[in-house]
């Protein structure tokens, strides 16, 4: 750890969840001193040891969290072919013909492409197209909500799935990302842009909720010299055995993270999402079969399952997208006492809005999901718009807001996510349900995973502002410098 000492600061007043109380932030520009990874002075002309940084007047928040990111994913996606741009089926094929022809894969390695969006193709995805453009070449598409793939028959056959002409969806398309996950494949050129890119736009910290042993692996990745993120581990039942025969609660740190490196929550998936129209709803899709999606962990298993996690000293993380799963939720938390997280809350009822903070479970969401998930919502979810990402609501019957990106889904860019929450939209078109912005300030406390504006006590981890976050375009929001425990790993002053 650095001894830094930042001088000329202006700090930017952040709400905290933190219970200890801290004074006002001191008017006007001032020094903040880092000692031993931690912030222990914050005051005008201060003396320190160590490295000196001059802010030169800039804004000061803390660092910033994404608290729903796919580590594995997240990192592949700068390797993969970029489908993202499809309009239909026909579009993705003639993208991975292009790919195919101009940089085809070693013979039996996986082409990998991402960010196909088909809710509202009009034509389908089908196997048999997919094999036509890429022959012998497996190829595995992965959609933009991470929920289905669309395979060749080679890829198929390479990673042992029964042949269907069509997509591969839920758990069983989960099974086949972890396969792909433990095949050998160069990990640490990706996974090294990955945190680079997140240290560009001030991020120190993620929570990692991969399909993959995330205990074991990001002690390897610090080993290697992957060290400019905190990270807090999750792991799914496959691994839950592992985690607890080693004796690894929540918050405990993991053997050879450097400090940097923490147990997470247990993460458990139990509905889809509306992409691939199987987030598990009250009412049935709109123009559809009258399906209400899917409840892929039936209520008995996940309070079971809720039970386990609590009794090892392990928090949850339960993915629920439809507002029916959502109450499933919830309902488990309220019978368990458990503690934790309910990921996503895309579309909640008004009766749960409240059971939120009641139940003293927090809201862990992606705004940025709403730029992308508003045409198919109004499509599919048809009059239930108000209900929808509904954050002035949660926020008013006073739930506590974590954001994230669920990378790659969406970019691992807290600005971006913040500027949706803002201005409920990312075109020229206005305000997708306006009554649900919240202000700049809101969304910037639902960023710094609980800590308030720079105080002593604080961890080193800090950023430095070419604008004030709250007036300023939160958008293209200027990063000027990103501190880790008062190291500097991303500065552009």
């Amino acid at each position: 750890m650095t001894d830094l000492l930042v001088r000329g600061a202006r700090l930017v007043p952040v709400a905290s969840r933190r219970p200890r109380a801290v004074p006002a932030p001191p008017a006007g520009v001032v020094d903040v001193r880092v000692e031993d990874g931690r912030v222990v002075e914050v005051g005008p002309g201060l003396r320190g040891r160590g490295e000196e940084l001059d802010a030169e007047g800039r804004w000061l928040v803390p660092g910033l969290w994404d608290q729903h990111v796919h580590s594995g994913q997240w990192a592949r996606s700068f390797t993969r072919v970029d489908v993202s741009s499809a309009a239909s089926a026909a579009d993705a094929v003639a993208i991975v013909r292009a790919a195919v022809a101009g940089r085809p894969p070693a013979p039996g390695v996986l082409l990998e492409g991402y960010g196909f969006r088909d809710a509202l193709w009009q034509d389908v995805p089908t196997t048999t197209a997919l094999d036509a453009a890429a022959g012998d070449v497996p190829v595995v598409l992965v959609s933009g909500d991470v929920h289905c793939g669309w395979l060749s028959s080679a890829a198929m056959a390479r990673l042992g799935v029964p042949h269907r002409d069509g997509l591969v969806r839920e758990h069983e398309w989960f099974d086949v990302l972890a396969r792909i996950g433990r095949l050998p494949h160069a990990e640490e050129a990706g996974l090294r842009a990955a945190l680079g890119s997140a240290a560009e736009r001030g991020v120190v910290g993620i929570v990692d909720v991969e399909f993959a042993a995330n205990h074991r692996r990001w002690p390897e990745r610090v080993a290697a010299g992957l060290d400019t993120l905190r990270v807090r581990t999750g792991v799914y039942t496959d691994d839950l055995d592992d985690v607890l025969a080693a004796g690894l609660r929540t918050g405990a740190p993991l053997p050879g993270g450097a400090g940097l490196l923490t147990m997470g929550p247990v993460k458990v998936i139990t509905d889809g999402a509306l992409n691939t129209r199987t987030a598990h709803c009250h009412d049935p899709y709109s123009g559809g079969d009258g399906t209400h999606g899917e409840q892929t962990v039936p209520a008995a298993e996940l309070r079971a399952l809720m039970r386990r996690a609590s009794a090892a000293g392990l928090t949850t993380a339960v993915h629920a997208i439809g507002d029916a799963s959502v109450t499933i939720a919830l309902d488990a938390y309220a019978a368990t006492g458990a503690r934790g997280t309910l990921e996503h809350a895309q579309l909640v009822t008004a009766e749960d809005v409240a059971r939120f903070a009641r139940l003293g479970v927090a809201a862990s969401v992606q705004p940025a999901h709403l730029l992308d998930d508003r045409d198919v919502a109004e499509a599919y979810w048809a009059g239930r718009a108000g209900r929808t990402f509904p954050l002035r609501d949660l926020l008013d019957a006073g739930t506590e807001l974590r954001f994230g990106s669920d990378a790659p889904v969406a970019p691992l860019d807290p600005w971006l996510a913040m500027a949706a929450a803002v201005s409920r939209t990312g075109d020229e078109r206005p305000p997708w349900t306006p009554e649900q912005r919240i202000t700049p300030a809101e969304a910037l406390a639902a960023s710094t995973d609980g800590w308030g504006t720079v105080a002593p006590g604080h961890p080193g981890d800090l950023v430095l502002l070419d604008a004030d976050p709250l007036s300023a375009d939160l958008r293209t929001m200027p990063v000027a410098t990103t501190i880790l425990a008062g190291r500097v790993t991303h500065d552009t002053r």
